[in-house]
């Protein structure tokens, strides 16, 4: 009986023994790499390329994204459309988009798309992890409670809801993104009314 339990543990530990020469590895928790995977996946199924990514016009007249300023927001040069009253009205608009869809206008103004790269001047290189992470649980720029509103289309309120975890893959593969200086502009606010109301 007791060599029927001893045979199994020495199988058992052998196996454990020679398990760092067979190239299998075991895994004790999210690994770096894997945490960046998980945050490039995520960053790719929520469509943040959609409107955070500058696009340049293909073969064709195919929209790309433009490689060389990944995820840099809204360039601080480029034109913006703008909104009123009258284009929900006359045109049935209720919002506008540049043709990069870094740009946005309606009811709320005119929105510019983040850098969510690491330049420290114009991105997210002196933002905190816990500010990344109250900005978009809370809806405020920079997670501050009296920061200025996140605006549309930028969809706060449901990225908000994802795990820890996943916000933290997404900030560690933001950070490992090349930094791109590009001062994005600040909001501009709602144009008044048509005349005549």
């Amino acid at each position: 009986m007791r060599k029927h339990i001893v045979i199994p543990l020495v199988l058992i530990a052998f196996c454990i023994a020679i398990l760092p020469f067979t190239g299998w590895k075991i895994q004790k928790g999210i690994t770096q790499e894997n945490q960046l995977e998980r945050g490039k996946y995520l960053v790719m199924v929520g469509g943040c390329n959609d409107c955070h990514t500058p696009k340049l016009q293909g073969p064709g007249g195919q929209i790309m994204l433009d490689t060389t300023r990944i995820l840099s927001g809204h360039p601080h040069d480029a034109p913006y459309p703008t909104w009123s009253p009258k284009d929900l009205q006359q045109r049935n608009a209720m919002t506008l988009s540049n043709a990069s869809f870094t740009s946005w206008a309606g009811p709320w103004g005119v929105s510019f798309t983040a850098n969510l790269t690491p330049d420290k001047e114009t991105g997210l290189g002196e933002w905190t992890e816990e500010a990344f992470f109250q900005a978009l649980r809370t809806g405020k720029h920079q997670g501050q409670p009296d920061g200025r509103d996140i605006l549309p289309p930028m969809p706060w309120q449901p990225v908000g809801q994802m795990t820890d975890s996943d916000l933290k893959a997404v900030w560690a593969y933001l950070r490992s993104l090349p930094p791109v200086h590009n001062q994005v502009p600040t909001p501009i606010p709602p144009a008044g009314a048509p005349e005549g109301e």
